[in-house]
């Protein structure tokens, strides 16, 4: 069974005449009743009845044509669904994000862009590290804004914002007034660490391992919320980011001396899948925004 059949169908039951459905078809009276014949065989019943010159519609037919025209008004609807969403300027863009970046970074970047777009949808889903990566991977989304640089050429990358960590202890704690400190003064601290489905712990794991420091852990969190809430009320010291989801009180801030502690946060996706031309649009978008601050950097 083809559209085609469909379409020729409802065609000649509107008209009630195969001549004159032929005619507003743009085709051959016989090879509409070829059509139509070809159809009753497939479907095994008689869709019309012969009255004179006229036909009309059978009890089979009359069943099988309001079957016939929602299932059109389905199909011409999904078209219409995504012809909208994938319109440059009236699209739908899915992404996922971690969930500290819900904080701040992704809401601007957002707004942002429907300040200049407002018709643009956005689908958005957060969580850890594996969650989002999972959801790219899967295809549920079609871009992810993780801290995880990808290592497999599967994937492409534009860095949106480079950050340097820092060490975080209580305002009580004896370090608290530290201009700066060298990683290896936590050699003795009880540090509060992160699980493995936080894209943070293998960036700070190989920062560790450069800087040959010494760190004991007690506990390992769940998410960075939870090391800050751990920290700020005494329970030990952390390394992380300085973003706006986790400036809680009790809280002090100190640099790290040694160079190389920066936390990278990137937007990414997926290089064989194919993306929308909203999509396609926003990524632009972004690569314009990221050169443009690297200049004014310059």
């Amino acid at each position: 069974m083809e559209l085609t059949q469909l379409e020729y169908f409802l065609t000649v039951a509107r008209y009630q005449h195969m001549t004159r459905a032929a005619q507003a078809l743009s085709i051959t009276q016989p090879a509409l009743s070829q059509a139509i014949s070809k159809l009753e065989t497939e479907l095994g019943v008689q869709l019309f009845e012969r009255k004179g010159r006229n036909v009309q519609l059978s009890r089979y037919g009359s069943l099988f044509s309001q079957n016939v025209e929602r299932a059109l008004r389905e199909l011409e609807h999904g078209k219409k669904t995504l012809e909208e969403w994938t319109n440059p300027e009236t699209g739908l863009i899915s992404m996922a994000f971690l969930n500290i970046l819900g904080a701040d970074l992704v809401p601007k970047l957002v707004r942002n862009y429907q300040n200049i777009y407002p018709k643009i949808k956005f689908e958005l889903e957060q969580g850890n590290h594996e969650l989002i990566n999972e959801a790219l991977s899967q295809g549920r989304c079609d871009l992810s804004i993780t801290s995880l640089r990808p290592t497999s050429e599967e994937y492409s990358w534009i860095t949106l914002e480079t950050a340097p960590l820092y060490i975080i202890v209580s305002n009580n704690h004896r370090l608290a007034s530290a201009s700066s400190l060298s990683i290896h003064k936590l050699k003795n601290e009880n540090y509060i660490g992160l699980k493995s489905s936080c894209g943070l712990k293998l960036l700070l794991e190989s920062c560790i391992i450069r800087s040959d420091a010494e760190l004991t852990q007690i506990y390992e969190a769940e998410d960075l919320t939870t090391v800050t809430g751990f920290v700020a009320a005494g329970l030990g010291v952390s390394l992380v980011p300085r973003t706006a989801g986790m400036r809680l009180e009790g809280l002090s801030w100190i640099p790290i001396q040694e160079k190389h502690w920066n936390w990278e946060v990137g937007l990414q996706w997926r290089t064989s899948q194919q993306l929308s031309p909203a999509v396609k649009k926003f990524i632009d978008y972004v690569k314009e925004s990221c050169d443009k601050i690297n200049e004014s950097l310059a």
